[in-house]
């Protein structure tokens, strides 16, 4: 199959335009600015509404969701038109149909006045969103379309699983952050690494227990994420295919780690809140483009070679 280098740097830039409506969206969080404009789909009836205060930051909002909703029908009218494979088509049919409902969910957030569960909900679909058209990405690039020699899944745990685990850990994180952003639980918990000076808080409330929820995912994710990352760099650190994503994804794990701290060291400054915000959708994506690529170049291990392997284990230790 013929590589169309246009169709795959045009899908990158879309993925990349995401990142950064991610980006905008959590400054109108971190800013306050979710009511700056009460109305929808127009802007105190305007189209190009004055752009001073919060209306800066929700209206600007606005105008980059309508350019990245524009961008991804372009994209999904070059997929169906040029892109062979069925699959990669429905991909940019399904991602089409997600940016259209966030644009809805965006506006329900409106008229309803920010209530949390839409507004969770909103914060949900844009990863999902974000997620398909880096698939997209990566599944029109080069590398992917190219042939490769399948590797076997050795070792004890299957890489396929722990990379499975840590995209799935790394995503319901993410939801725990949106919960505890729109309920205003950001500083419940003061101090950071510990709990008012304690492993565990002296005492809880629904804020507190939402902010403490997120803090045991952190550690969650980290774990899962360093886990997968680690055993793709050990038993396949010689393969660029993988060892890539997986220094991608450590690479990003450690950047959201230290964004989550400095955001609490900083009282919730502006820039490094919402960069954690998107540093949290970027480790996302790594994490699935390894678990994709994972797929694409291991091999699935039977269950009686993963009983064999699990035994030939156990005999050497």
């Amino acid at each position: 199959m013929r590589h169309n280098r246009g169709l795959h740097r045009f899908a990158v830039f879309v993925s990349s335009c995401t990142l950064a409506l991610i980006f905008i969206g959590g400054l109108v969080t971190s800013t306050g600015s979710g009511l700056a404009v009460p109305d929808w789909p127009l802007s105190y009836g305007q189209l190009f509404p004055p752009m001073v205060g919060g209306i800066l930051y929700e209206h600007g909002h606005r105008m980059a969701a309508a350019t990245v909703g524009f961008l991804m029908i372009l994209l999904a009218i070059w997929l169906w038109k040029r892109e062979p494979r069925r699959w990669v088509r429905r991909l940019g049919a399904f991602a089409l149909l997600a940016v259209v409902g966030q644009g809805i969910l965006g506006g329900i957030t409106v008229l309803f006045l920010l209530p949390i569960a839409v507004s969770v909900g909103h914060a949900a679909l844009a990863q999902i969103f974000f997620c398909l058209t880096v698939t997209i990405a990566l599944a029109t690039s080069r590398a992917w379309q190219e042939p490769v020699e399948r590797l076997q899944d050795h070792g004890r745990l299957s890489l396929r699983r722990l990379s499975i685990a840590a995209t799935a850990a790394i995503y319901v994180q993410i939801l725990i952050g949106a919960l505890m952003r729109h309920a205003g639980s950001g500083l419940a918990i003061p101090d950071f690494p510990l709990s008012f000076g304690r492993l565990v808080p002296p005492f809880f409330t629904p804020q507190i227990l939402v902010n403490y929820a997120h803090r045991i995912g952190a550690v969650a994710v980290t774990l899962s994420a360093i886990w997968a990352g680690a055993t793709a760099l050990h038993r396949y650190g010689s393969q660029p295919r993988l060892r890539i994503p997986a220094l991608a994804l450590l690479s990003a794990l450690g950047l959201q780690l230290y964004l989550g701290a400095e955001t609490v060291w900083s009282r919730r400054a502006t820039i490094p809140t919402t960069a954690h915000v998107m540093a949290g959708a970027l480790t996302l994506a790594m994490s699935l483009i390894l678990t994709l690529t994972v797929y694409r170049v291991l091999e699935r291990r039977s269950p009686h070679e993963s009983i064999a392997s699990t035994q030939a284990q156990t005999a050497v230790e």
